[in-house]
């Protein structure tokens, strides 16, 4: 039993079972030239390759030297780790949000089968190696800073059996929402981003085949940030409306990151939850046709900042701190009180969120020429303490809201990350 020869050929012959079993729907989907290139390229490993980083990530396999070593390069992010990436990793250019629904009758034990079959092939395909049964490896071979992140919604607890944090429901209802279902809710959250569009769109392809006998496709949102390079490093994003949008965000690395956005083994879902998350993700449209009748002092006083810069009214840098009672010659406040910066802006310092959204922009519908906005992300330890009042804030007044209307809407447990031979969600369901 213990000897070394023995265990070397019983790995073998999983390894060669488990390529066959694969192979087999291979040859009967794309046909026998493809399934040998498939069974050459899983020849390579069996098992991402640990790599040198400090929690044990994945890297390129032995065997990938060369080339394929070359075009891997530093441009993989760990899979691995305490935390989950693509929360504090730097914001890709890509990403593309999949809510999906859970098919009746998959149960807890099902759910962890489909997390080990989703974690093993999101390590693979992160560090630039295929998934299992990828038919088109060579789509995997660019992973281009690729992180999946996965989020659970109350359904999904609910079947796992767990105990689920108080936050976790549909946010309260606010006047300006005009929710869409095919926008909003949903069991499981992919959230797949990349610096590269094409490699996100093969990972999409690729984990919802893992998933489809499990689930169905509840939503899909695609978005985007400047492409790398167009811009330097550590700029704040801008929205379609022009706008620098989340310049008042919790820096990634620091204490007060960690406690805006780390749950405890004593917050409100308990120890499954313990380096774990929140999500909520909106869809936001914004009207960028009447935007267009706006002039630009108009635009200023909405959002509280000048356009070109960022800065506040009542700055000159984009990260210099506004200043709410400055007043303009004849007493009114330089930066209006109905501005977006006054309504997000809260005295108690609980009340912090850290902002990771997208633009979209698809095809126009009726007599509108533009059917944009933001795929809204932000994540925060509790919701209910964090993020919805702020919300209430903006519902309440702000001037934006004449221009934007959320349509779709929805709030997700992230759970921790996983060591490897784990999988995310083991803290939930192992």
């Amino acid at each position: 039993m213990n000897d070394p020869g023995t265990r070397k050929a019983s790995a073998g012959r999983a390894g060669a079972t488990r390529r066959q079993f694969l192979l087999g729907g291979a040859v009967a989907g794309v046909g026998a030239a493809a399934a040998i290139g498939l069974d050459a390229m899983l020849g390579r490993s069996d098992e991402p390759a640990a790599g040198g980083g400090a929690d044990g990530a994945a890297g390129t396999t032995a065997s990938s030297a060369g080339p394929v070593a070359a075009l891997h390069g530093g441009n993989t992010v760990p899979f691995y780790g305490v935390h989950q990436a693509g929360i504090a990793t730097v914001p890709q250019a890509h990403a593309t949000f999949v809510a999906l629904d859970l098919r009746e009758g998959v149960d807890r034990a099902a759910l962890t089968r489909m997390m080990r079959l989703l974690s093993d092939d999101a390590a693979r395909l992160t560090q630039g190696v295929p998934a299992l049964a990828d038919s088109e490896p060579e789509l995997a071979l660019a992973p281009a800073r690729l992180t999946v992140t996965f989020g659970f919604g109350p359904g999904f607890v609910a079947r796992a059996g767990g105990p689920a944090p108080s936050w976790l429901a549909p946010l309260p209802p606010f006047t300006i929402d005009r929710l869409q279902p095919e926008f909003s809710d949903g069991d499981l959250l992919l959230q797949i981003a990349a610096d590269d569009p094409l490699t996100v769109s093969h990972t999409a392809r690729m984990l919802l085949k893992d998933t489809r006998t499990f689930t169905t496709v509840r939503w899909v949102q695609r978005g985007f940030r400047r492409a790398v390079g167009s811009e330097p490093a550590g700029t704040t994003m801008r929205n379609l409306f022009g706008q620098v949008d989340g310049t008042v965000n919790v820096q990634p690395g620091t204490p007060e990151f960690d406690s805006v956005v780390w749950e405890s083994a004593s917050g409100a879902a308990g120890a499954w939850m313990a380096g774990g998350t929140s999500a909520v993700v909106r869809r936001i449209h914004m009207n960028l046709d009447t935007w267009d009748h706006l002039d630009r002092p108009g635009r200023e006083q909405s959002v509280g900042r000048t356009l070109a810069t960022g800065a506040p009214l009542t700055g000159v840098h984009e990260h210099d701190e506004p200043d709410f009672e400055a007043k303009t010659a004849i007493g009114f406040p330089v930066i209006p009180e109905f501005s977006h910066i006054r309504r997000a802006r809260s005295d108690n310092p609980a009340e912090q969120i850290f902002r990771r959204s997208y633009n979209y922009d698809d095809a126009p519908v009726g007599a509108e020429i533009a059917d944009a906005g933001l795929v809204f992300v932000s994540f925060q330890a509790d919701v209910d303490t964090q993020f919805t009042p702020m919300q209430r804030r903006l519902d309440e007044l702000d001037l934006l809201n004449t221009w934007t209307t959320p349509v779709g809407s929805a709030v997700f447990a992230i759970p921790p990350g996983c060591a490897k031979g784990g999988f995310v969600g083991d803290t939930l369901l192992a």
